[in-house]
């Protein structure tokens, strides 16, 4: 009774059609989760930059240009 009172409250056809939508939600959730694990294992993996932050991007742009003329 329940998920029947939450499906029609949420506009859903049925329960089967909530309960989709709530798992096509988490899937999306643990996608993003995933991806932002990922990135940060990445950036931990990288190390500290040495030097300023603003120095490190003029050298990025420098070599941008360099490959992309």
């Amino acid at each position: 009774q329940g998920l029947e009172r939450r499906a029609a409250a949420g506009d859903y056809v049925d329960v089967g059609d909530f309960l989709r939508d709530l798992v096509r939600k988490e899937q999306e959730r643990s996608h993003r989760l995933e991806w932002l694990r990922e990135q940060i294992a990445e950036g931990a993996a990288s190390g500290i930059v040495q030097g300023e932050p603003e120095d490190l991007i003029e050298e990025i742009i420098a070599a941008r240009r360099a490959r992309h003329g």
